[in-house]
């Protein structure tokens, strides 16, 4: 379970650089507090009972209480971040004085996506609010309640219109969330449906029906929509060749992932990579 605010705090503010293969080993949920982070590096995905969502660098991602959810890796890129944590009593003034469909319809959201200078801009005050935090005198909670409440109306402003939250079929049982799981941190191996049937301890036509009643996609369906999904994040975040990416993603060749990426994105790996371009911002100095 994530650490709950320390006795006696309304809020927290936590900046952290993790190995690139940090996860959380299983499904957690924070009990008394909101969280709202931006990503400074890193490709993280957010395995939840009724949706999944991706966030990358640049992203802000928001979890509610009480939202049970499991996070892995999505590149080899270090997961660098800013963390607040937050009592609800917090945003009391925002939901007053404005409109508290803005908290909601953000938390729905899960994470927000910025062009790059909204994405400065907010970097910025992230890292404002920790050092804000770090002083630690007698007023240092009601400022940071500005700060969080200027950060709030700011991300609700300049967050751009894309959706990342996919939904599943139905709510995911504990087998299939384990077994997406041991996908996404396998997704380059040669995985095979009896491999995973054999992991969440059911039959491979059992586990088969189930995967596929629960995602609307089949094993092999899914497992190349995971492939995919990293491989749009190499060739928008690295220089690395196609045959390189094939190779890392779990292809045989750079030919059968062009092939497919075209099948299934419209253009190919290089049209891809020109039109989506890193839009990263530098750390604020």
């Amino acid at each position: 379970m994530p650490k709950p605010l320390p006795d006696g705090m309304q809020i927290t503010v936590i900046h952290g650089v993790y190995d690139c293969k940090s996860a959380m080993p299983t499904m957690q949920m924070a009990t008394d507090h909101y969280s709202i982070g931006y990503i400074v590096s890193g490709d993280r995905r957010a395995i939840t009972p009724l949706f999944s969502y991706s966030y990358h660098a640049g992203d802000v991602a928001l979890s509610p209480p009480l939202l049970f959810h499991q996070t892995v890796s999505e590149s080899s890129a270090p997961y660098e971040r800013y963390m607040i944590k937050f009592a609800p009593s917090m945003l009391q003034p925002l939901k007053e004085h404005a409109d508290e469909n803005i908290i909601d319809t953000l938390y729905n959201e899960h994470v927000c996506h910025f062009n790059k200078t909204s994405q400065a801009k907010i970097l910025g005050m992230f890292q404002d609010m920790y050092e804000e935090f770090n002083k630690q005198h007698p007023y240092t909670e009601l400022i940071l309640q500005g700060m969080l409440l200027r950060l709030f109306t700011t991300v609700w402003e300049e967050r751009l219109p894309e959706k990342t939250a996919v939904c599943h079929n139905t709510r995911l049982t504990e087998p299939i969330i384990d077994a997406l799981y041991y996908m996404e941190a396998n997704y380059n191996k040669n995985l095979t449906l009896e491999e995973l049937a054999q992991k969440t301890h059911l039959s491979t036509a059992y586990f088969s029906r189930l995967f596929s009643a629960q995602l609307g996609k089949s094993f092999s369906e899914y497992l190349s929509s995971i492939r995919l999904r990293h491989v749009q994040t190499l060739l928008t975040q690295s220089d690395k060749s196609v045959m390189d990416i094939a190779l890392e993603t779990g292809y045989c060749n750079g030919d059968y992932l062009s092939a497919q990426f075209k099948k299934r994105v419209g253009m190919t790996p290089s049209e891809y990579r020109k039109k989506h371009h890193d839009n990263t911002p530098s750390p604020k100095q």
